[in-house]
Order: structure tokens, then C-alpha cells, then sequence
């Protein structure tokens, strides 16, 4: 799945580790998933869409789309 959570981690000035310890994840786990090997789970993906302040569509979007 594709995502934009780095560039919006880097908009608001975010390393991965200041990232996922907002989100109370591991820096390997933001890592994975901006790289596509690992999508979150769906209370997670809520927590990014929280944080962010964006709907949950405009940070993650189906490949196929």
C-alpha cells in the first residue's frame, strides 16, 4: 500500500523515532511502512490520521489505484 507518511512526517519536522514514539510504535515499524512492507493496523492508520490531521485515503492509497 502505498503512503505518505514520510513526507508528512517530514512536514511536521518528525524524525521516524520522534514518530513512532508518538504513535507508540517502534522506529522499525514507521520504517516498514514507509516503505510499503508492512501496512498498519487500522487503529494505527486512525493514530497517523489523528496526528496528521488528514483523512485516512489522502495519507494511505491502494496500489492498484
Amino acid at each position: 500500500m502505498k503512503n505518505k507518511i514520510k513526507v508528512l512526517r517530514a512536514q511536521h519536522e518528525l524524525t521516524q523515532a520522534q514518530l513512532a514514539q508518538k504513535l507508540e510504535v517502534s522506529r522499525q515499524t514507521i520504517n516498514a511502512i514507509e516503505k510499503g512492507k508492512f501496512d498498519p493496523s487500522l487503529p494505527l492508520a486512525f493514530k497517523l490520521s489523528k496526528l496528521f490531521a488528514k483523512p485516512i485515503e489522502e495519507i494511505f492509497q491502494n496500489e492498484e489505484s
